[in-house]
């Protein structure tokens, strides 16, 4: 009697899911490493389907990026955000929250978490440097979105090992 396999060939593979939750705040700026990120993805050999999010703050998206990891619709999550440096303690705080909870997130939910969240300590809003940040901000985007590209590859060669 033949059987069949029931598993995907690679050419019927399902792409990726991938949630991109970026900031509200600074959104001019972010919204550059969104866009690159969205264009680096469509590059990919096998494009991911990507659901973006936005949330008000680079504070708000750990919780947001720990409920769709624990939704179990996505592969992986990408947070972009800016947090700058108003001259009070508060910038490294909220840098570091950030930051921590992303890492938390990956390693609670085993669901791949990146970040191109910004943390400058020097940040005025004068033109200089909202150009360079958005300048800056379309580099990482677009290396988020290849780190990730390759970190699920690597981990689904793992998981297959």
């Amino acid at each position: 009697m033949n059987q069949t396999s029931t598993s995907p060939s690679p050419q019927e593979a399902k792409p990726p899911r991938i949630a991109l939750v970026s900031s509200a705040w600074h959104a001019d700026i972010v919204g550059q490493a969104r866009s690159a990120m969205l264009r680096e993805f469509g590059r990919s050999h096998a494009p991911p389907q990507v659901h973006t999010f936005e949330v008000p703050g680079a504070f708000e998206i750990p919780l947001y990026a720990k409920k769709l990891a624990r939704s179990g619709r996505y592969d992986a999550i990408v947070a972009c955000g800016l947090v700058v440096n108003g001259g009070i303690y508060r910038h490294e705080f909220v840098a570091s929250a950030v930051i921590d909870g992303l890492m938390r997130v990956q390693l609670d939910t085993e669901v791949p978490v990146l970040s191109a969240v910004l943390t400058p300590r020097d940040f005025h809003e004068h033109e200089d440097h909202l150009r360079f940040f958005s300048e800056h901000m379309v580099k990482k985007g677009t290396e988020v979105a290849r780190a990730c590209v390759e970190q699920l590859a690597r981990l689904k060669a793992l998981d297959a090992a």
